[in-house]
């Protein structure tokens, strides 16, 4: 959902490179299978709280609430998959603005997911199957002014959902592998 425009914008938010922007979608065009990786390293420090590395940035620091034994230091790791998304819906929604030539002067995204743990992370507690568990269902509502009208920043907020990668991980199940180091 988006908000309306707004008439009285008095500073638009920083722009990223439309150059830059344009030659990197060029890449994409000219080589649709290339893929990067992401990696991230979480030590557990106890309890619930812990560590994870990502680059030479701090540490992203991740518990669980009183009510799931953590001790609430930070956020919980369903929280942390939801600012995952968040950040890629911003991201797209900028760059899907910036090739469209329209400056946004707000910009946010308020997500909400329903999750539960019956299961007990498979620690004694209903027996569930995959499908059961994890985010039945997220919403996000999506505060977007620019100089633009609200048709088009419709349009903008539908194309970034259609191709975040997040968004889509989310979406589509896909192979993963979790195994015992050597």
């Amino acid at each position: 959902m988006t908000s309306t425009t707004t008439s009285t914008v008095s500073a638009f938010l920083s722009p990223i490179d439309r150059d830059g922007l344009m030659t990197f979608a060029a890449k994409g065009r000219n080589n649709p299978g290339a893929r990067g990786k992401n990696n991230v390293r979480t030590v557990m420090q106890g309890k619930y709280r812990s560590l994870s590395y990502v680059g030479s940035h701090e540490p992203v620091v991740v518990d669980e609430p009183p009510h799931l034994f953590g001790d609430d230091t930070a956020p919980a790791p369903g929280e942390i998959a939801l600012s995952g998304l968040g950040g890629c819906l911003v991201v797209g929604i900028t760059a899907v603005a910036t090739w469209k030539q329209v400056k946004l002067s707000k910009l946010e995204v308020s997500l909400e997911a329903d999750i539960g743990n019956p299961a007990a992370w498979g620690a004694g507690g209903a027996e569930m199957q995959p499908g059961q568990m994890g985010f039945q269902a997220i919403r996000a509502n999506v505060l977007i002014e620019g100089d633009a009208p609200r048709d088009v920043l419709d349009e903008i907020v539908r194309q970034a959902n259609f191709y975040s990668p997040v968004a889509n991980t989310l979406r589509n199940p896909i192979p993963m592998t979790v195994t015992l180091a050597d």
